[in-house]
């Protein structure tokens, strides 16, 4: 063991030795950061050549070789020839993310609690849904998602390895903490559901908000991939909730609260929102109304899709109507401040785009300023009932996208 210095060193020679201690360490610093940028490509992208990895990251192709090496012997990616191509010479070997490694993925909503197997190659394997009577407390639906994700875990081959959990929640959730300040259509205040669930499984959880998370999945598999900034909103059963991805990062805040859209002002004459507000988008924009016009009860966003499509009821197009002349003023304000490439709209949100695209386009950009305006798409979502799911496995492979080498550590 190397003897302690005096305490009465000399300065100079004393800095000089803590340099060197960390020139030691920088190999191994740019060797992680090395890793965690090939494995981050590569999931990504959904697979990439040795070659496209080489022009990437702009690294020699014998570092990309040993670099994808490692990360092959930690059990995080597969390499593959591809198959014969007319192209000369011998193909660049295929890396892609091992499906073997998952994520769990979780999301209470007001009737039901959603658990979902998620690979590291972006592939859903399994998502179900279980439904409840009435809307769960917070120790309901962990014990519930606690149980469902035994089963489920019970069942997957013995070389699946679970990186752990990732909650998608309709509501604001703390990023320090995970904690659940206010889930208002669930009736959660200050729940702290990620340590709730992580002492039930025994697996790391952490929780954000699921229109944040669904923005991130569908900035990198869906309607906003290569997209640098982008605004997403949803519609779901528990409102609407909505996620901005500026410079390919998501905009979360100083806890994590940021874009909260469904809260933003379109009629000064509405009714009270359950945040306290007047004429909130989400008092005016609604699925339950929707389905009351169809006159159904409940409904998937498959069936209002069908349903929207397949009506001439003048009950069901004043509705329609009504909702996106509204829907356009929030899309109005979100061109103005974010000045986005796109608009990425789901669940319910991607019903009405459906049947009015057009009409919503037109609305949005004739009152907005000039410039944004006239850059922006309005597009529908991509990824449909998988989106919560990858946006919550992606919460829950971040340490590992950091750090490829902390799954051999486990």
């Amino acid at each position: 063991m190397k003897p302690a210095r005096p305490a009465d060193a000399p300065p100079g020679e004393q800095a000089a030795e803590n340099a060197a201690s960390a020139r030691g360490t920088n190999p191994d610093r740019v060797r992680q950061r090395n890793l965690a940028t090939v494995l981050r490509l590569v999931h990504r992208a959904q697979g990439s050549s040795r070659s496209e990895l080489t022009q990437s990251t702009g690294l020699n192709r014998s570092t990309i070789a040993a670099l994808v090496g490692e990360l092959a012997e930690i059990g995080v990616v597969r390499e593959a020839v591809p198959a014969a191509s007319n192209r000369v010479g011998r193909p660049s070997p295929v890396v892609t993310a091992d499906p073997r490694v998952v994520a769990i993925a979780v999301n209470p909503e007001i009737d039901a609690v959603t658990v979902g197997i998620v690979g590291l190659d972006g592939t859903v394997h399994r998502r179900i849904r279980r439904e409840t009577d009435s809307v769960p407390s917070a120790s309901e639906a962990a014990h519930l998602a606690a149980a469902t994700i035994r089963d489920v875990l019970d069942e997957l081959p013995g070389d699946v390895r679970a990186t752990g959990i990732g909650v998608a929640v309709p509501g604001l959730v703390r990023r320090s903490d995970g904690v659940v300040r206010l889930a208002p259509h669930l009736g959660w205040i200050d729940e702290p559901f990620s340590e709730m669930l992580r002492a039930e499984t025994g697996l790391v959880t952490r929780a954000a908000n699921d229109a944040r998370l669904g923005a991130v999945a569908e900035s990198i598999f869906g309607s906003g991939r290569g997209v640098g900034t982008m605004v997403f909103l949803n519609g779901g059963a528990s409102g609407v909730g909505g996620g901005v991805i500026v410079d390919g990062r998501p905009l979360g805040g100083v806890e994590g609260y940021a874009g909260e859209l469904g809260h933003t002002l379109v009629n000064s004459s509405g009714v009270v929102c359950h945040c306290g507000a007047v004429g909130c988008l989400e008092t005016e924009v609604g699925q339950a109304e929707l389905l009351h016009a169809l006159g159904r009860e409940r409904g998937s966003d498959d069936d209002l899709d069908a349903l929207l499509a397949g009506s001439d009821d003048p009950r069901v197009l004043a509705e329609v109507e009504r909702q996106v002349g509204w829907l356009s003023v929030t899309l109005r304000t979100t061109v103005n401040v974010f000045n986005p490439q796109v608009i990425v709209l789901g669940g319910f949100l991607g019903a009405l785009h459906g049947v009015a695209g057009d009409r919503i386009r037109a609305l949005t950009t004739e009152s907005a300023l000039r410039g944004p305006g006239q850059d922006v798409s309005i597009v529908r979502a991509a990824l449909g009932p998988r989106r919560l799911m990858i946006g919550a496995a992606e919460l829950a492979f971040e340490e590992l996208l950091a750090d490829p080498s902390s799954l051999a550590a486990r």
